[in-house]
């Protein structure tokens, strides 16, 4: 029979430490993992934190069409426990320019916060960025 031993260390990054402090510190930071596709098609990322909310990674989650993508939850999951993050901003874009979140965005917000609360993991904040705007689901009551 053999026998796997596993440690548990961490592991060193050149990723750019930045303290999120406000969702105006997370848009800025977000906005420069998208190019000229802002306005072309909708893509989900993820901005993991440590537990001082200083940036400790980022992923593409998804990338769709013009009026939506989709977001596996257990692909966010898989990155919080990878990275040992202690909270997490979503982040979304709406070629369509309109900044307001949608019934399908609000719940998708709900149950990614619920699956990462197994985790121990915050939902900080869900930010849709468009080419000269953004929504804060924080700044917004909208987290809850």
């Amino acid at each position: 029979m053999e026998t796997y031993l596993y440690s548990i260390k961490k592991n060193q990054s050149e990723f750019p430490r930045q303290k999120i402090s406000s969702s105006k510190d997370a848009e800025q930071f977000i906005r420069q993992f998208y190019g000229d596709d802002l306005q072309v098609y909708e893509s989900f990322f993820l901005l993991l934190l440590n537990q001082a909310n200083e940036t400790v990674g980022y992923a593409k989650i998804s990338q769709g069409g013009i009026a939506g993508t989709v977001v596996d939850v257990k692909i966010i999951a898989k990155y919080v426990v990878d990275t040992l993050s202690q909270a997490v901003v979503l982040a979304h874009n709406h070629p369509s320019g309109n900044i307001r979140p949608s019934q399908a965005d609000e719940n998708m917000t709900t149950r990614i916060k619920a699956t990462l609360n197994l985790f121990d993991c915050k939902v900080l904040d869900h930010i849709i960025l468009t080419a000269d705007n953004y929504f804060s689901f924080q700044d917004n009551d909208k987290i809850i």
